[in-house]
């Protein structure tokens, strides 16, 4: 193995030059999709060689009409039997899931086959099931978006046809990007979060506490970066990838500069002042967004105290505004669950939705 591959190319190149031929000779008229999408960061283009011990190599998903299913195990045996063992060096064939690792498979060489590769045959609605809980994305109600995991979400439009002849690529243009009213709601939770902290990273550090101000402007430039990629219409990766990926968005690099000095800043003065022009910067964002009225940005002292605030709520209550009569005006300002870190197991599960979508419907 000569240097590393990223993941996407190398399955893009495992498909076509190994799967679609035995695809055509053994199942000829067969209508199917072909796809990178889902898990795994070869999906986002993150990969590096740390992502190729598990669940990594050339794989793909193979979509198949609800007609065609029962051709799912022939199909899969016979992919079995034909592909080869390896691929640009890499394993084609896989261990079984381990069942007390959440069945992830590894790479297992080997000289002859059959191979039991990295393949998913399944109908692209139960696909979607799996992965958002809902095979219609037309079916989506806004407090059943703001339920669904946003780096599934990512996931699922990030990924890569390589043949689509089921037409699945169509469905995941409707996911590509929260409807403007979920957007809205989630532009006023943060600007509200914001609001409702403000102040206390100044105050903490004039009260002595230099941990808890430094936890606050971590705490404040997370919901800045958030608001990044809600203005920039680009679902938000779980916490190992989301700085990769605000490093990534078209926003004026003012922001991340003035946020990474207001983390790094060992004084007070200078983590204040740093944080408060990523905070206007971000309001400037939001003013050229188009999504709501305009404010304008004026750093003012905080009630008279010697504390810098641009007011925060002024841009909560204009996404308020432009949401107008929608559900979602009146639910709470709570965001969504996937801004919350550490509650994965419960955020991140399907099944767990329906319950998440009673929080926002009043």
């Amino acid at each position: 193995m000569s240097g590393f591959v990223k993941g996407m190319d190398l399955c893009e190149g495992f498909f076509h030059d190994c799967a679609e031929g035995i695809l055509a000779e053994c199942f000829p008229g067969l209508r199917y999709s072909a796809a990178l999408i889902g898990y795994g960061s070869d999906v986002l283009g993150y990969d590096d060689p740390v992502s190729a011990d598990h669940m990594w190599g050339p794989r793909f998903y193979l979509f198949l009409s609800q007609e065609d299913l029962p051709l799912q195990e022939r199909i899969y045996a016979v992919l079995s039997e034909h592909l080869p063992c390896t691929y640009r060096g890499y394993s084609v064939n896989f261990t079984p899931p381990d069942p007390e690792d959440n069945g992830v498979r590894h790479p297992l060489f080997v000289e002859r086959g059959p191979v039991h590769p990295l393949i998913f045959i399944m109908t692209f609605e139960a696909f979607l099931a799996e992965q958002i809980g809902c095979t219609d994305p037309d079916m989506l109600t806004p407090a059943d978006w703001l339920a669904i995991s946003e780096h599934r979400l990512l996931s699922v439009v990030s990924g890569k046809f390589f043949h689509d002849g089921l037409g699945c690529a169509d469905v995941v243009e409707k996911l590509r990007y929260y409807p403007k009213e979920v957007r809205l709601y989630l532009i006023a939770s943060s600007w509200n979060c914001i609001a409702s902290e403000q102040a206390f990273l100044r105050r903490a550090g004039d009260a002595g506490d230099d941990i808890g101000s430094r936890i606050l402007c971590a705490r404040l430039a997370e919901r800045l970066m958030r608001l990044c990629f809600l203005y920039s219409g680009v679902y938000a990766p779980y916490p190992k990838w989301f700085g990769t990926a605000f490093d990534r968005l078209p926003v004026d690099p003012v922001i991340g500069q003035t946020i990474r000095e207001a983390l790094a800043a060992d004084d007070l003065a200078g983590r204040e002042d740093s944080l408060i022009r990523a905070m206007a910067a971000v309001a400037m964002l939001h003013n050229e967004s188009g999504l709501a009225d305009p404010v304008p940005v004026q750093v003012q002292s905080y009630y008279g105290r010697e504390i810098k605030v641009i007011f925060a709520e002024q841009w909560a209550e204009a996404a308020l505004d432009a949401l107008g009569d929608s559900p979602l005006a009146a639910a709470p300002l709570i965001g969504s669950f996937s801004q919350l870190s550490g509650i994965s197991d419960f955020s991140d599960d399907p099944a767990q939705y329906p319950k998440i979508a009673a929080f926002y419907k009043t």
